[in-house]
């Protein structure tokens, strides 16, 4: 292969980002799924109880939801302690990669048990309606879950907050996001407080109308916005899985920490890949000056490692064409 890979130190990568700032985030991270399990837990059991006394279809597809994404917390807890893993042989670059892979099983479970259940029980409430009963534990289980709901929504908000770039909104820091825990606890935390006002809606209007079928039709209504927010769950955690890139405007700092480089003619590309949340693997194809002794194209690979580490420490891998160092040299 022509572009061979060259290690830009000369035999590691460049040096890792301090251990404090990964672990701090990491914290940060798992602070948002305790908080998502905590409420979810107790609110998916106080679901089910209120549910099979009132026999309420929107409660019960309500009761799914939180069952579903308490699971899904766990499995979130999964990827962020197999991800923490340090690299061996088998994986040279680690396992940050297993937190998008179980971050896109959660997406999938949100899906099938989530969206998928809540439609079909909505479904077969519709052929056969439950009697009206009295709504008010309906509306207390809801009340209550609102509350730690919007708890755990809010840890998470802060959370996409604290990397939040100027100017940018709530979405698209989202989007740029590369925290699959953080991201996916907003979606579905997002997801769940919508379908506790379309819960509390169709509880509402059946009883207003004194209509059976209003309750019923918020359950499949409350499936599809988990099908949605299953979708989006998806495009984002594939898109990391599959080795996604920096952000536009990042790239364009690094190709400017490049044109600032004496020793470099031009630089061809710059082509990275998000190993994990904390961490991003870089492999430069640039043109050094022809004809430079060894000792300098040492230092000015030096240099852009020091700048690399300084400007961006989640790059932690730092891999330069091999062609270019050649060319350089003759």
């Amino acid at each position: 292969m022509q572009n061979t890979s060259h290690d830009a130190a000369g035999g590691g990568s460049t040096p890792a980002a301090p251990a404090l700032s990964a672990d701090h985030t990491r914290a940060g991270s798992q602070k948002v799924i305790y908080a998502a399990i905590a409420a979810n837990l107790g609110i998916a059991a106080a679901k089910f109880i209120v549910a099979a006394v009132t026999g309420s279809a929107s409660m019960v597809a309500e009761g799914i939801h939180s069952a579903v994404d308490t699971g899904n917390e766990l499995l979130l807890l999964l990827g962020e302690r197999r991800g923490a893993r340090p690299a061996d042989r088998r994986h040279p670059f680690g396992y940050g990669k297993s937190l998008y892979f179980w971050a896109l099983i959660v997406a999938l479970s949100v899906f099938s048990l989530g969206g998928g259940l809540s439609i079909y029980h909505g479904i077969a409430a519709l052929r056969s309606p439950p009697p009206l009963e009295d709504p008010l534990w309906n509306y207390v289980v809801l009340g209550v879950a609102a509350l730690f709901e919007g708890y755990s929504w809010n840890v998470s908000r802060k959370a996409l907050n604290a990397v939040r770039r100027p100017g940018a909104s709530l979405w698209q820091t989202v989007r740029t996001s590369k925290d699959a825990s953080v991201f996916t606890v907003f979606i579905e935390d997002s997801a769940a407080l919508l379908g506790l006002v379309i819960a509390a809606a169709g509880i509402a209007l059946g009883h207003y109308f004194d209509n059976p079928y209003f309750d019923p039709a918020a359950s499949i209504v409350i499936g599809l916005l988990l099908v949605g927010a299953a979708f989006t769950l998806a495009r984002e955690t594939g898109g990391l899985l599959v080795g996604e890139s920096i952000d536009r405007e990042q790239l364009a700092a690094l190709r400017a920490l490049f044109a600032r480089e004496r020793a470099l003619d031009s630089v061809a590309s710059l082509r990275t890949m998000q190993l994990g949340p904390d961490e991003v693997l870089l492999a430069a194809s640039v043109q050094f000056r022809r004809g430079m002794p060894i000792d300098e194209v040492e230092q000015a690979i030096a240099r852009l490692q020091s700048a690399i580490a300084a400007e961006h420490p989640a790059i932690r891998h730092v891999y330069f064409d091999a062609a270019a160092l050649r060319a350089a040299l003759h």
